[in-house]
């Protein structure tokens, strides 16, 4: 009874499994991975194909692929075919004959041969075939945040800080390598695979990969207050560092990574707060600027006061402010020159040298008494007043400075060779009389032969 009955199977088996089958996938979520294949059967009872294998593809049947997934057929636990291209195809290599292949004899002949092998093995048939679909789209809305801070390297100015920031967020991967995923991650499931079974696994690596890429960031001189504002960097950073576990090994790449808020520690803060308040006190042009708005707060709050003697309070408290100030300039250096930038090195001080030119000498002049090196207003022997400039107007033998026709301290007559000008129609005299302009710049009168004295 043992033999009929598995006869009976065997027989029963390969004729339910003749029909070809039509597969497909519905659409695949932003929470699903992967799918198992359907096989498309009538909601009103009209199919008859409802008694073959599940796991059994018939030669010839149909299978599709819509946009944004990838099939694969496993046959006895390995793959032998993979498509991604949209579209309808035909499965031809399938190990399941069918008397629908159109070759009626050759068909009956392997369907005969199906028989008896699936006679061997009870009536069951010896093979397992599988179609799955996996989601290559974005997988979007990973959110991360980090539950300990990270130490970011950061410049202040000249000073290199290490500062312990925190950072939210999402991320985005997709799936670049199905055969990779399946061999190493979903391997044989039943019907789905959903994010939610690798999710904590990826977030983790994902967390521990941002310190070294940090580092990398840091490294190019980046703050971390601009962080936001190169996430395409951070990504490639994130990408080289989990390139062997996710890439390598899962078949999965980092699409896009975005930081919602970057925050670094109040200790941290405080500290930087303090090194930018120092470098703005020790530049004098911006120590000046603060006094001098300080000094106008309280101005305007001595204004606003009305209770009596409150507007003579604070202005003796701008006065007690402005003298603070005034001694902390004087400690800072009061006269030391503008460095622009305060949280720039500071720039190498000028030699002493360069700093203070050395004083001229003064000049001496030589008196008509003949008595020379005479450094002062008279001289040194005859006590006579030192002569003006020449331009003032003619020098006398006695060392008078004159502007007319005679000398007014001897009465001696001007030498021919000193002309001087005087303005015939205004009066006016220029500063140098021997050397007078084209024009008189009072009157308009050309200077001419009639203007000499």
């Amino acid at each position: 009874m043992g033999l009929i009955k598995a006869a009976m199977g065997a027989a029963d088996g390969v004729m339910a499994d003749q029909w070809k089958e039509f597969l497909y996938c519905d659409s695949l979520d932003k929470d699903t991975l992967a799918a198992k294949g359907q096989k498309r059967t009538s909601s009103r009872g009209r199919s008859s194909n409802t008694s073959g294998e599940d796991n059994i593809i018939t030669k010839g049947s149909v299978i599709v692929v819509n946009e944004g997934q990838c099939m694969m057929i496993v046959e006895q636990g390995k793959v032998v075919e993979i498509c991604a291209e949209p579209g309808e195809y035909i499965y031809d290599s399938s190990t399941e004959p069918t008397v629908f292949g159109g070759d009626l004899a050759s068909d009956l002949k392997a369907v005969f041969r199906n028989m008896g092998k699936r006679f061997t093995f009870g009536g069951d048939a010896p093979k397992d075939q599988r179609v799955y679909y996996f989601n290559t789209k974005e997988i979007m809305g990973n959110k991360y945040g980090t539950p300990q801070s990270i130490q970011f390297e950061t410049m202040i100015g000249p000073y290199m800080l290490n500062v312990n920031i925190r950072c939210f967020g999402e991320y985005s991967y997709r799936i670049a390598n199905p055969i990779l995923f399946y061999t190493n991650v979903c391997s044989n499931f039943d019907t789905v695979y959903e994010r939610s079974e690798i999710d904590s696994q990826l977030k983790s690596e994902l967390l521990t990969a941002l310190q070294p890429a940090f580092g990398r960031i840091a490294a190019k001189g980046i703050r971390y207050t601009q962080l936001i504002n190169y996430t395409k960097d951070i990504r490639n950073e994130l990408s080289e560092e989990l390139s062997e576990d996710w890439g390598k090994k899962r078949g999965i790449e980092i699409v896009s990574f975005g930081v919602s808020s970057v925050k670094a520690e109040e200790e941290d803060e405080r500290r930087i707060k303090e090194i930018q308040d120092s470098a703005i006190m020790s530049n004098p042009d911006m120590r000046a600027g603060r006094l001098a708005t300080a000094t106008a707060d309280a101005m305007r709050t001595a204004a606003g006061n009305e209770a009596g003697m409150g507007g003579a309070f604070g202005f003796m408290g701008m006065g007690m402010a402005g003298q603070m100030g005034a001694g902390a300039m004087g400690a800072f250096g009061q006269g030391a020159p503008s460095q622009g930038n305060p949280l720039t090195p500071p720039m190498q001080q000028a030699p002493a040298s360069q700093q203070a030119a050395p004083p001229q000498a003064q000049a001496v002049w030589t008196c008509s008494c003949g008595h020379a090196g005479n450094a002062g207003k008279f001289c040194e022997e005859c006590g006579k007043p030192q002569p003006k400039p020449a331009s003032d107007g003619w020098t006398c033998s006695c060392g008078t400075v004159n502007k007319g026709k005679f000398c007014m301290e001897c009465g001696a007559k001007k030498p021919a060779g000193e002309p001087l000008y005087r303005c015939d129609k205004c009066g006016w005299e220029p500063k140098d009389p021997k050397h007078p302009p084209k024009f008189c710049p009072e009157c308009g009168d050309p200077f001419d032969e009639s203007d000499k004295q």
